[in-house]
């Protein structure tokens, strides 16, 4: 039972570990950084990525929304997952923007002002 315990622990999980440890050995070393430090860089627009970058400023220039909304369905977030929630809090502020404008100039065209 002990054996069935061990090896299960040593079997089908590998450790990761970090560049700088004396036990790492990789084959290539642009391998171990597409593998180990992809998302520990810094995201762009301030560290807050582009995605909530563009939230933001939406909200004072509202075609950062649609910018935004662009790149989340052309997939750009393939690139870095971590930029996803952000562009898709945007698209999301694009559509509530875009069903409010349209109903404020549907509301002012037929008001007969």
């Amino acid at each position: 039972m002990n054996e069935n315990i061990e090896e299960e622990k040593k079997g089908k999980y590998s450790l990761i570990g970090d560049a700088n440890e004396e036990d790492f050995d990789s084959d290539s070393d642009s391998d171990s950084d597409s593998e180990l430090g992809l998302f520990y860089k810094p995201l762009p627009c301030f560290g807050c990525g582009i995605g909530w970058f563009s939230f933001l400023l939406g909200f004072v220039f509202p075609f950062a929304w649609y910018f935004a909304t662009y790149l989340y369905f052309t997939n750009c977030y393939r690139r870095d997952p971590r930029e996803r929630s952000g562009l898709a809090a945007s698209a999301i502020a694009a559509l509530i923007f875009t069903v409010a404008l349209v109903i404020t100039v549907l509301v002012l065209v037929f008001s007969g002002r």
